[in-house]
């Protein structure tokens, strides 16, 4: 897993979003589970793979979103509470059957009749009010308002109802057991209970109660051929895995410690005190628990991924650079572990390697642009050639994939000029100026409003 704060880059690739609130977890091993765990799903559903995406946010909240397109977004928090792959399916099963539904372009219609609702019950208060009615105005406008919210709760709810139900087909199609999809809400089930949340009726809510789900769900799912059908051990086995190194990263290493004692010797055990100690700033004893995670599976890519960055990390990027060469060799040039590989090339401050850090890094954002890391490192080769037209590109990219579009626009123009007429990479350079540019544009507040201020 990799992070780019300060130098300090443990695994897990922390990036900023714009269009979210949440930052961008990344990192090769999960985005690998996420994709083949949900491709099932997304076939069923009749969505092309290639063009479906599962995303990883780090916010400790237990949720999931469709905010437009085909991407689910999962919070860092629901695969810590999940207990098996089985569950993740099943919410993002959920989620599929928000995109299919179209819920996110309908929200307006749900929006809209309640704003008419809540405008009309304005005008009349305001009327009564008007007429020295004051009591009765102030009742009409508080009964337009509730009038409006239940309507918009509504809706809410039968999108939810809706997206249950297509994902309880999806799953079936798919030959994933429903029994996931049940045992999560059971868990939302239990937080409502906790939360003292009255299960008498979901009037109030966006959602339907959990247990209301989980009555209209159960006999469709039990009626599936999946029903009962386990889930798959390596499936499952390389959940764990990602599951504790998650842990591992995002939460606090004491609380790390706790759930897996020196006495567990199990990989994700290891896995997740590595990144505990390796946060706490206990390099010796973050490299013994990687050395018994490479012990255990020597060829293991993952496992040698984290081996080197430890030792990167630790001042010893020469050290690195073996596991790390595996580790790309043995994912096919996986875009993530070769920006770090990368990295660890550049570190050594040795002019021979340079020219092997910058085929890999060009290869790198070559299959996945929306790496940060991976362009400052690539920067700072250029840099070192004196290619000062390249570092603005790379820069600029950089600066817009951070949302940072005064940075984007200044460093795009700085490549547009110093770039061949023509280039591909002239050309990039100039949709990025262009992108940053209505970016700042959008920005700018308009003389209306100006005036009307």
């Amino acid at each position: 897993m990799k992070r780019i704060l300060a130098g300090f880059a443990t695994a897990l690739l922390l990036c900023a979003q714009p269009a979210a609130a949440q930052s961008i977890l990344r990192d090769a091993e999960t985005e690998s589970l996420l994709a083949d765990m949900a491709r099932p799903i997304a076939v069923a559903a009749g969505l092309d793979p290639k063009n479906f995406t599962v995303v990883l946010l780090n916010d400790p909240s237990v949720n999931a979103f469709v905010a437009g397109g085909q991407t689910v977004y999962l919070h860092s928090g629901l695969i810590d509470e999940a207990d098996n792959i089985n569950e993740v399916q099943g919410v993002v099963a959920h989620e599929v059957g928000h995109i299919i539904g179209g819920h996110v372009a309908l929200a307006g219609r749900g929006a809209g009749p309640a704003t008419s609702i809540s405008i009309l019950s304005l005008l009349l208060g305001v009327a009564a009010v008007a007429a020295g009615a004051g009591q009765a105005g102030a009742g009409i406008l508080a009964a337009g308002q509730q009038a409006a919210l239940g309507n918009y709760l509504a809706f809410s709810r039968t999108q939810e109802t809706s997206a249950d139900a297509a994902g309880a087909r999806y799953l079936g199609a798919a030959g994933v057991n429903g029994a996931g999809m049940l045992s999560f809400f059971k868990k939302l089930q239990n937080m409502e209970y906790r939360l003292a949340i009255p299960q008498e009726n979901s009037y109030n809510r966006t959602h339907p109660l959990s247990g209301e789900r989980i009555s209209a769900l159960t006999a469709d799912l039990q009626a599936q051929p999946a029903w009962g059908k386990p889930t798959d051990p390596a499936l499952q086995e390389r959940f764990l895995r990602v599951q504790a190194k998650l842990r591992g990263y995002v939460n606090d290493p004491k609380e790390t410690l706790r759930r897996y004692p020196a006495s567990d010797n199990s990989i994700p055990a290891h896995y997740a005190r590595a990144y505990a100690y390796h946060l706490t700033g206990y390099p010796d004893q973050a490299q013994q628990e990687t050395a018994a995670l490479v012990q255990a599976k020597p060829h293991d890519p993952y496992f040698l991924e984290l081996q080197g960055q430890i030792l990167l990390e630790s001042g010893r990027p020469a050290d690195a650079l073996a596991p790390l060469r595996e580790a790309t060799q043995r994912t096919n040039s996986q875009p993530l572990i070769a920006a770090t590989f990368g990295h660890a090339l550049i570190a050594t401050e040795d002019p021979a390697h340079l020219a092997e850090a910058e085929q890999v890094l060009r290869q790198a954002v070559g299959r996945d642009r929306a790496n940060p890391f991976a362009w400052t490192q690539l920067a700072t080769i250029y840099e070192r050639k004196g290619d000062q037209p390249r570092v603005a590109l790379a820069m600029a990219e950089r600066a817009s994939l951070i949302g940072e579009p005064q940075m984007a626009l200044a460093s795009a123009r700085a490549a547009v000029a110093g770039l061949p007429e023509g280039s591909s990479e002239r050309l990039r350079a100039q949709d990025i100026q262009m992108i940053a540019q209505n970016e700042l544009d959008e920005r700018k507040p308009s003389r209306r409003r100006l005036s009307a201020q």
